[in-house]
């Protein structure tokens, strides 16, 4: 295991003589981060109005989200054990210059006006191919900047930024798509992701300590990725986490797909009132990022978790029931202002307890676990609107009528309210499972299981000349079912 024993009390990384280090470095590359954001949203934003325009089809923007999402699912074990073998500061970098790479290349079919909707799913394709890094290497690399009582705080600036994000996204690029045209937000994209880049090579980023694991072959990458899959098998309390928020994910997805199309459904396709929706909810998500980067959540980090879940599909069931920008943004407020929380505290957990040397595979394969479902939840969304719910409300009556309405949008409304009720019961659930609530007593941080190590090592004295590696001894333990639950 890493050696912690300066740091164990903290778990706080080595001091750096940097200028731009610990919480200071990881503030500009934050900022950066932020930046960058915003123009992806602005693009985001931007392609949901021309596919909608064009097509007038919640299937095609089911495709949309499909096609960006299941090549960084797939990618995502891979990514993990590259990750965990690559520089973290190019790895980062990496992200950003392929998302820049496809924006341009939007830019270029737009600007010669040859885009059709299937360009755009290939581009989005490429781009989440290597959104797959993003997670586990931004994860290491803020376990290696800050201390462990700020893995909290850290995880709350993250969630601000993309709420910050949702909220200046949509307003900007609603405003360029009625003074220009949807190649100036493909300009603003790529001007962010620059600024992004820029301020991220002024941050020294520590690496983990890391075994020799040799070259990088097809082979050894495949066989490295299935480590994850160990660790977490081994730890079932963090194994039952991640199946809660699989399950969560699946049905939220059929609401985040739809929320958009049922928006501009029920108001003539007013992009603008759209664009005022989400920034008014992602308020919700700055108030809450921003309150956990000042508290950091609770003592104990699962109730974040759970408690998180259920209020922010508490927002799913306003969403349903709203029939004005009102009702909409308050649906909206509610599921942000609780994202982070939910977040933000199961980052926390999941940073105390893995060691930084192997979060990039534990965290690119806890990340697919969470997400796996979510594509079969964009395909099934769009027809489950267009071919059943949005017929079955066409000419509601009675009770259905006064709680969803009828006509265009109906159908979508209520999808995203019986989505809201699943997520309370499913949020709720996880305190059913003592594993599972009580992970964090359970499973010692991963500091303290190394001092523990050390000190045992020490009264019982050397066995053998040659000691394992971390990963050597980790698989072992693994092999003989002994990890945590």
């Amino acid at each position: 295991m890493v050696d912690t024993e300066e740091v164990a009390e903290d778990a706080t990384p080595p001091p750096s003589k940097q200028r731009f280090s610990g919480m200071t470095g990881y503030s500009v590359v934050w900022f950066g981060q932020m930046i960058s954001f915003i123009g992806t949203g602005m693009t985001q934003f931007g392609l949901i109005i021309w596919v909608w325009q064009e097509t007038g089809s919640a299937i095609s923007l089911s495709l949309m989200a499909f096609f960006g999402f299941v090549p960084m699912v797939v990618m995502m074990p891979f990514a993990g054990v590259l990750v965990d073998r690559w520089n973290l500061k190019w790895t980062i970098a990496l992200v950003d210059l392929t998302a820049g790479l496809a924006t341009i290349g939007m830019l270029i079919l737009f600007g010669v006006d040859v885009v059709e909707v299937w360009h755009l799913y290939i581009l989005v394709m490429f781009a989440g191919l290597f959104q797959a890094f993003q997670f586990p290497a931004f994860s290491t690399a803020t376990t290696m900047m800050v201390a462990k009582k700020h893995y909290g705080r850290a995880s709350g600036m993250l969630m601000t930024a993309q709420a910050l994000s949702m909220i200046l996204a949509p307003i900007f690029a609603a405003i360029l798509l009625g003074v220009s045209s949807i190649e100036a937000i493909f300009m603003v994209d790529v001007i962010t992701f620059t600024v992004a880049l820029g301020l991220l090579a002024l941050v020294p980023i520590p690496q983990p300590p890391r075994e020799d694991l040799g070259k990088a072959t097809v082979k050894s990458v495949v066989r490295e990725s299935a480590f994850g899959f160990r660790f977490i098998w081994s730890h079932k309390g963090l194994l039952g986490l991640q199946l809660i928020l699989l399950a969560f994910n699946v049905i939220a997805t059929f609401g985040l797909v739809l929320l958009s199309p049922m928006i501009l459904s029920k108001s003539d396709d007013n992009e603008l009132m759209l664009g005022s929706v989400l920034a008014i909810g992602a308020i919700g998500g700055v108030i809450g990022g921003v309150a956990m980067s000042i508290h950091g959540g609770p003592k104990k980090r699962v109730h974040g978790v759970f408690i998180g879940l259920a209020i922010a599909a508490v927002g799913g069931i306003i969403l349903g029931l709203g029939d004005d920008i009102w009702g909409w943004a308050l649906g909206v407020f509610v599921f942000m202002s609780t994202i982070a929380l939910c977040n933000g505290s199961n980052q926390a957990i999941w940073q105390s307890k893995v060691a930084p040397e192997f979060q990039g595979r534990v965290f690119a394969t806890r990340g697919l676990i969470a997400m796996m479902g979510v594509p079969i939840s964009q395909l099934l969304a769009g027809p489950l609107a267009e071919y059943w719910a949005e017929p079955f409300m066409e000419d509601a009556t009675g009770l259905l009528e006064r709680l969803f309405g009828s006509g265009p949008g109906a159908g979508m409304a209520l999808i995203i309210f019986l989505v809201g009720v699943g997520g309370v019961i499913i949020g709720l659930a996880g305190y059913l499972f003592p594993g599972v609530r009580n992970v964090e007593t359970l499973m010692p941080d991963h500091d303290k299981a190394a001092e523990e190590e050390k000190e045992e090592a020490k009264e019982e004295g050397p066995e053998e000349p040659v000691e394992p590696t971390p990963l050597e001894e980790l698989e072992q333990k693994l092999d003989d079912g002994q990890g945590h639950d």
